[in-house]
């Protein structure tokens, strides 16, 4: 493989892009308005993440064999030269391990010197650059110096193309959710129009609901496509994102209220300091209220918002009682959701002395459980924010917001 020299890097940017919205266009509406979109953005960028190969200069190793070498191969100043023969000769051979696609340094980057062009062997199964040098002198020093150069020559571009390619897979989950989400609201709009003209909206019967899952490279990681079921897509009114968090802000305060007053709310039981961040809550959101204690699918919840007939906000209070317990109450509010429910939260009251101690088992635990898909930025040392699926469909991502206050 020549190095640096075949194809520039910007045109492998571009093509990948296009595939990648080629891919999204060519989804069905059923699959895009029914997939997990952290799921299926997560399968993209897994699929297009460009893998830089990491060479191991650390980690080189060397062996040697006998090869009848050509006289004319030989130095200028060796007399065999210009005889027609066959001589052997030890021929010394670098191994240089690496990891990652070994393919990507054939890009040329948008900086490089003008001595590039190198070619190397690789051996892909045993993940190694080789390198062999013919022990002409007998001299140690002239085939270490030998390797040092050509290894300058292999390295020459390498950092200015790692930082290219660096930079498009960080961009490239922004550029896949931008797509995404741009090919979903044009499904969702065109919904809307139908909508609005009064009349029921035919299925059309020529909509693939056939989904494959990709056959799997050797060697490489294995990238499943999410799978998702042959229901009809039917919106729903969802809370977003903006009144999410205006809710667990007030959910916040409220917590640390508690913290800061720990005589006023010391000994009180989950009912009642549910009950207080009822009271601010309520007043606060005109979308059907706030209400506590009521039921939703498999059980009762401590707090829940309605909107008309449907349920877009649910949280569950609970005291810490360490792990299990934990695990066990994420189980206990997912079972209470319904397809229909993307936004909740689990509020964690926490007695232990060592609150910061009960945080980061929290945060293990959390990543633990079998519907964890992904940790989203925290909003303070002691609110996270999850993905989660819901446990009969994992196609259905929850938000799951847990917030620990310390209550003495």
């Amino acid at each position: 493989m020549k190095l640096y020299a075949e194809e520039t890097v910007s045109n492998l940017f571009n093509s990948k892009l296009l595939e990648i919205k080629s891919i999204i266009e060519n989804e069905s509406e059923t699959y895009i308005l029914n997939v997990g979109e952290t799921q299926y953005i997560e399968h993209l960028k897994d699929q297009f993440n460009l893998n830089f190969p990491v060479i191991y200069v650390d980690k080189v190793f060397v062996d040697s064999f006998e090869k009848e070498i050509h006289s004319s191969q030989f130095p200028w100043d060796f007399p065999v030269r210009h005889m027609d023969k066959y001589i052997k000769k030890d021929v010394i051979v670098y191994h240089i391990p690496y990891s990652g696609k070994i393919g990507l340094l054939r890009f040329t980057p948008s900086v490089y010197p003008s001595s590039i062009g190198a070619e190397i062997e690789y051996d892909s199964n045993a993940k190694t650059i080789i390198l062999e040098f013919i022990n002409f002198y007998n001299d140690p020093e002239k085939i270490k110096k030998a390797y040092d150069e050509y290894l300058s020559r292999i390295l020459v571009c390498y950092d200015n193309l790692k930082e290219e390619m660096d930079a498009f897979n960080n961009r490239l989950e922004s550029f896949i959710r931008s797509s995404f989400k741009n090919r979903k609201q044009q499904y969702l709009n065109k919904y809307d129009f139908l909508a609005s003209l009064g009349v029921p909206v035919k299925k059309n019967p020529t909509t693939s609901e056939t989904f494959s899952i990709p056959k799997p490279i050797i060697r490489e990681k294995i990238i499943i496509k999410p799978i998702v079921g042959q229901e009809k897509f039917k919106p729903e009114p969802t809370l977003d994102n903006v009144n999410y968090l205006k809710i667990l802000k007030i959910i916040n305060d409220v917590g640390k209220n508690f913290e800061r007053l720990p005589s006023v709310y010391a000994k009180k039981v989950e009912e009642d300091l549910r009950d207080h961040i009822l009271l601010t809550l309520d007043p606060n959101f005109e979308l059907g209220g706030a209400s506590g204690e009521t039921f939703n699918k498999t059980g009762k919840t401590d707090i829940l918002l309605r909107y008309d007939s449907s349920v877009v906000f649910v949280s569950e209070c609970k005291f810490w009682g360490g792990e299990k317990k934990y695990l066990e109450t994420i189980d206990q509010l997912l079972g209470y959701l319904t397809w229909r429910d993307s936004k909740t939260s689990l509020v964690v009251f926490v007695q232990n002395k060592d609150m910061t101690s009960v945080v980061e088992t929290a945060k293990v635990a959390t990543k633990k459980h079998i519907c964890f898909i992904r940790e989203l930025p925290a909003s303070d040392i002691s609110w996270l924010n999850y993905i989660f699926s819901l446990p009969t469909d994992k196609n259905k991502e929850i938000q799951l917001a847990v917030q620990l206050f310390h209550i003495p």
